[in-house]
């Protein structure tokens, strides 16, 4: 990754597959070089099927963002790429459904807000200085819909989304003249294996027809591109879902949200 290329230079978490692999195949495609990073062995094969399809050079970097030395490693493996880093892509998150009080287990939950909201603030304090430093660069933080509405069955989930939300926002208006833009993606539910590591298969919102991960990933990076504040990304139910959640009181989302997220719902 030290070799010159003329091309731009991306990081993206979370790349193994999914959003996170669709929106490493954004940059690709635009003639970026990537570093992309993921807990699981299919970040290898990921950066294998960029690199074929793109002719780019693609370093994957395999480490759990849930700790702090996975967050280090990264970013020391973005240090000795030595290079700019042109666009960031906070990607990396996980969910799980179930009742907070009886069903769902803490360590799991813990492990949550560790992959979604402290690797987030944890991976942004290290690359954005050295944005904020050159005067340029574009970050893209993953959040989501369910950042909009109280998560019924999925409390520590939206909880964690809605800080990211909030979190991106607030660098955003704190990085306005520094040449660093700030984009939140808020994607609906999505055809990932996001469900069925969060044990909701058994959900109405599991067993439903979800949007294309490569839609997602399309829209994210055109509005990244563009610079824009955020972006409901997706089939234009899901941007009715989320117009709707703007306007409706938080008992009234909860309540939607109870309806899509019970356990046993799909029934």
């Amino acid at each position: 990754m030290t070799t010159p290329t003329g091309r731009k230079f991306a990081v993206v978490t979370g790349a193994s597959s999914g959003i996170g692999y669709e929106l490493a195949r954004q940059f690709a495609d635009h003639g970026y070089d990537l570093l992309i990073t993921a807990e699981d062995d299919e970040i290898e094969q990921a950066a294998a099927d960029l690199r074929r399809d793109a002719q780019n050079q693609v370093a994957a970097v395999r480490a759990d963002l849930a700790t702090y030395d996975g967050v280090e490693k990264l970013y020391a493996e973005i240090r000795a790429a030595g290079r700019p880093v042109d666009a960031v892509t906070l990607n990396a998150g996980r969910g799980l459904g179930g009742d907070f009080t009886r069903d769902t287990d803490l360590r799991e939950e813990l492990n949550i807000i560790d992959v979604n909201v402290t690797s987030t603030v944890h991976l942004a304090k290290r690359v954005l200085p050295d944005m904020v430093a050159r005067g340029e660069g574009r970050v893209l933080f993953t959040s989501s819909i369910a950042s909009m509405m109280p998560g019924t069955y999925q409390a520590v989930y939206n909880a964690s989304k809605s800080f990211v939300q909030s979190f991106a926002e607030a660098l955003r208006a704190e990085l306005k003249d520094t040449g660093v833009t700030v984009t939140s993606l808020m994607p609906g539910p999505t055809e990932t294996n996001f469900f069925d590591r969060a044990d909701m298969l058994d959900t109405r919102v599991g067993a439903s027809e979800k949007d294309d991960p490569a839609l997602v990933a399309e829209m994210g990076f055109e509005a990244l591109m563009k610079g824009e504040e955020k972006v409901v990304a997706g089939s234009l139910k899901t941007r009715a879902q989320g117009a709707m959640a703007r306007v409706m009181p938080d008992r009234a989302t909860a309540e939607m949200h109870r309806r899509m997220a019970e356990p046993g719902s799909a029934k």
